[in-house]
């Protein structure tokens, strides 16, 4: 599907990886009807901050409304395709009380919006984010889409399920569905809930850094603008049907990654440990054959501009310091 001239429905665009999805479909000549409810999950000033260019387009329109409630009869003929990004985030929030928010969040409002799409425009392309959380604690690495997947949090569990939602209405109903699994996604304006944006925050304030665990956990990183990359690219493709890896190719422990953050911004970081967080698995690494195979996708900013790029932005931007 080309791009220029469509309109497209992104869900979360006040959010992380949905706003720079949106500037990216703005800069590509398309429309963008961004939906969000701006949750205050986090400071909301954030999310304001990441719409403010945005809003300053005459191609952008934002629907401040719960997906829940959204009027789908009207929406839904107005566009060409659907990424849905919008979700409710994070591991360590989402055992006890605050799960009744990630069903809804996650789990239900994907089943609503699916089944719109299925009665309203089931033509429409439909492109869901999923997390590597499904896979778990794996019995190898890298993770491999095919591999079984065993959320180890709450939260992977209703991504797993929105995931698997997206994919079966695809089978039952002949929607064009893709899900594509993020790989721990870095840069700027990353919620100040995720570890780079805490680390850099507290670097800038010159204040110790607090470490979950010995360092020894590895991650595959991936730099939010290949993720998006990645969205386009299947909806280019039309690559629907399947889930896909999406990583950076880096894979990384916390130790090393430190050295690399000294290096970026020249400062010397101070370390304080505490212990682990439930649901944090030690290790995650992506297999992107089937996804590159198909796409021909690849990421394109290595670890260290990545994380220039963040530093910048933290730098800039006061908002996110506070958040932190």
């Amino acid at each position: 599907m080309q791009l220029k001239g469509k309109t497209f429905l992104v869900t979360g665009a006040a959010g992380f990886i949905g706003s720079h999805l949106s500037e990216r479909l703005l800069l590509e000549g398309a429309q963008v009807i961004g939906v969000d409810r701006l949750s205050d999950y986090y400071d909301t000033r954030l999310k304001k901050e990441n719409l403010a260019s945005l809003e300053e387009q005459q191609e952008f329109e934002l629907i401040r409304q719960n997906m829940l409630e959204l009027d789908y009869e009207d929406l839904l003929p107005r566009v060409d395709a659907v990424f849905h990004q919008a979700a409710q985030a994070g591991v360590r929030e989402s055992w006890g009380d605050e799960f009744d928010i990630y069903l809804s969040d996650n789990v239900k409002s994907t089943q609503i919006l699916l089944e719109a799409v299925k009665n309203i425009n089931p033509e429409i392309p439909l492109i869901l984010a999923s997390s590597s959380s499904v896979y778990g604690i794996p019995d190898e690495l890298p993770m491999v889409e095919t591999m079984r997947q065993k959320p180890y949090s709450p939260y992977g569990v209703t991504k797993l399920a929105a995931e698997n939602l997206g994919l079966l209405y695809g089978q039952n109903f002949g929607l064009s569905v893709a899900a594509l699994r993020y790989f721990t996604v870095f840069g700027p304006r990353q919620r100040p809930d995720m570890a780079f944006t805490r680390f850099l925050t507290w670097l800038y304030r010159d204040e110790p850094i607090t470490l979950f665990g010995d360092g020894s956990q590895t991650r595959d990183f991936t730099y939010v603008g290949d993720a998006v990359s990645a969205n386009l690219e299947v909806l280019r493709s039309e690559a629907f049907g399947r889930a896909y890896n999406v990583g950076g190719g880096t894979r990384i422990s916390l130790k090393e990654l430190f050295d690399i953050i000294e290096e970026v911004t020249g400062r010397e970081l101070q370390l304080e440990h505490d212990g682990e967080r439930k649901g944090d698995v030690p290790h995650t690494a992506a297999d992107t054959e089937r996804i590159s195979s198909v796409t021909g996708w690849a990421p394109e900013t290595d670890l260290k501009q990545g994380l220039k790029n963040q530093w910048e932005w933290i730098q800039e931007s006061e908002i996110a310091r506070q958040a932190v």
